[in-house]
């Protein structure tokens, strides 16, 4: 396949996920992208979760994995819609008329006294209700992902959350199905049509273990980061951070070309392991602003880092 085929959103422009998920690198892409090889047989990504990173990359084939199953769900349910955007709008539309969410790029809007008298939240306020019968209704039939898409576009800081007794459990956000939604899943739609893309619900490793890597592939690694507070990080560990590692030195050996995501330091905390570890290889300093799930604001102090076993100077 043609890697400048015409098309091609991600060779353009940066692209966002159109699932806006915690988490997601879209706001870091062009540093990251710069220093991505610029040939790739097969792209490979055990941690995809919302996609900006692999909407962004130029490959030949792309492997994608997450360990959540929703996850994956949500990308292979929207993803079948690549020929079929005017039938997924249609029935996204008639979801949101139907519980009377608001959706600013089709003119349902927040009232003008609503917004006067909740002037930071009165999308929260103007959608809980119609959120919370739409919650009640995919628990009633957790198959239905296009009602699992409405509530990450809609939920709080678009999280997939469930609670113990197995029921999606996310509060309402204070968001808006608007014109940014919709150009995101038309550029999401448009990259399905361009590529050859396989998705993977496993552990990272034993994905990467079966994905028949060489020389020509790339692994992009976005890990839970072990000393951040995020919610989606809870599981992760040190003894997953060695592992992680000793991982990656072994593709090192066999030739395969990786790049990683991490946090060196943040909110006075170190990751020394993987800190450790980087002194064998490229460490590109990230700029960002890195937040978590509980604390939205800036965290100075943060170093985050992008590591690689090769190097791209752009």
């Amino acid at each position: 396949m043609d890697q400048r085929k015409e098309g091609n959103a991600a060779e353009d422009r940066i692209v966002r996920s159109p699932f806006f998920y915690v988490g997601d690198k879209y706001k870091l892409m062009p540093q990251l992208k710069q220093w991505m090889p610029e040939r790739i047989s097969r792209y490979a990504e055990p941690f995809a979760g919302g996609g900006s990173s692999f909407l962004n990359a130029c490959a030949e084939e792309f492997l994608l994995n997450d360990v959540d199953e929703y996850v994956i769900k949500l990308h292979r349910a929207i993803g079948s819609f690549a020929w079929k955007e005017e039938e997924l709008f249609g029935r996204l539309y008639e979801l949101i008329g139907r519980y009377g969410l608001s959706c600013s790029c089709r003119g349902i809007l927040v009232p003008e006294e609503l917004k006067r008298q909740y002037v930071k939240t009165y999308y929260s306020r103007y959608n809980k209700e119609a959120y919370l019968r739409l919650r009640d209704d995919f628990n009633g039939n957790q198959e239905d992902l296009l009602r699992l898409y409405l509530l990450l576009i809609y939920g709080f800081n678009h999280m997939i959350r469930f609670n113990r007794a197995g029921q999606f459990n996310l509060p309402v956000g204070n968001v808006d199905f608007n014109f940014n939604v919709e150009q995101a899943l038309k550029d999401y739609l448009a990259f399905c049509r361009t590529h050859a893309i396989r998705f993977f619900n496993m552990d990272y490793q034993d994905f990467l273990n079966q994905a028949e890597l060489d020389e020509a592939s790339y692994v992009f690694l976005d890990p839970p980061y072990l000393i951040s507070m995020s919610e989606y990080n809870k599981l992760w560990n040190e003894q997953r951070e060695e592992s992680l590692c000793r991982y990656l030195d072994e593709l090192d050996r066999r030739g395969v070309r990786f790049g990683i995501t991490n946090l060196l330091t943040h909110k006075g905390r170190v990751n020394e392991t993987f800190a450790r570890w980087s002194e064998r290889y490229t460490v590109y300093d990230v700029k960002s602003n890195y937040i978590s799930y509980h604390d939205n604001t800036i965290k100075a102090g943060s170093r985050e880092v992008f590591v690689t076993n090769y190097r791209r100077d752009g």
